[in-house]
């Protein structure tokens, strides 16, 4: 048998009681700072009545976790508290099913050890560069190249410059700042990030063709920056 959807209802509250609380519905005396919700033409309901006790409680303070519990959630609702000196209520947190926390929680743990592992390359990568060097090589590109993108040059420099890396940057014309060898670094970059270059390859067109296929195109990225302003 399906069940026909209803409209979306609006979002589920419980209140954290200021005063001395009783159930409307099964008469427990809640005592103060008691969680009930309101329910229309009944009153003040405990969790356990209101079918959600069963939930756990998520405290503010981390919005992906939240966002992402509440997505999991078939069932939920915002945790709110009356402020005597905002006076107003304020939301202390959620109520969700202990499933879609343990969800979120393991997404969230995900992404917290990507940006970890990106903050520590990123560290070693910036060890491994000779900024004294690098700001030499970009500022030869932007001597060559006066209409590039203002920063692109340093991104350009960055990567061929990279210690150890056996690149373009790493060699002795490079380094004494050689107008060809500094053209091949700005060529290198202009075929990865302005053409299909990659994407050819990844087809399996062999390295050659693709160079040929993509000639033109740089030929024209390469004039473009390379005009005076």
């Amino acid at each position: 048998m399906s069940v026909t959807s209803k409209p979306e209802k609006e979002e589920l509250k419980v209140f954290i009681s200021n005063r001395d609380s009783t159930c409307d519905e099964c008469g427990e005396d809640l005592g103060r700072k008691a969680w009930i919700t309101l329910v229309r033409e009944v009153g003040a309901l405990c969790l356990s009545c209101a079918d959600l006790d069963h939930l756990v409680f998520l405290a503010s303070g981390d919005a992906a976790l939240t966002r992402r519990a509440r997505k999991y959630s078939r069932l939920s609702a915002v945790v709110l508290k009356f402020s005597r000196a905002r006076r107003r209520y304020e939301r202390q947190g959620l109520l969700v099913e202990d499933t879609a926390l343990e969800l979120a929680e393991e997404e969230c743990f995900a992404d917290f050890e990507v940006r970890d592992l990106r903050k520590n390359r990123e560290a070693e990568r910036r060890a491994e560069l000779d900024d004294k060097y690098v700001q030499q090589f970009a500022h030869k590109i932007r001597e060559l190249f006066p209409r590039m993108a203002t920063g692109r040059e340093q991104g350009i420099a960055e990567h061929a410059c990279l210690k150890y890396s056996g690149r373009i940057g790493r060699s002795g014309a490079a380094k004494s700042l050689d107008e060809n060898a500094v053209l091949l670094a700005v060529v290198a970059h202009i075929r990865h990030r302005e053409t299909n270059y990659d994407e050819l390859l990844g087809r399996g067109w062999e390295r050659s063709d693709a160079r040929t296929a993509v000639a033109e195109l740089i030929d024209e990225v390469l004039n473009r920056w390379h005009a005076e302003a």
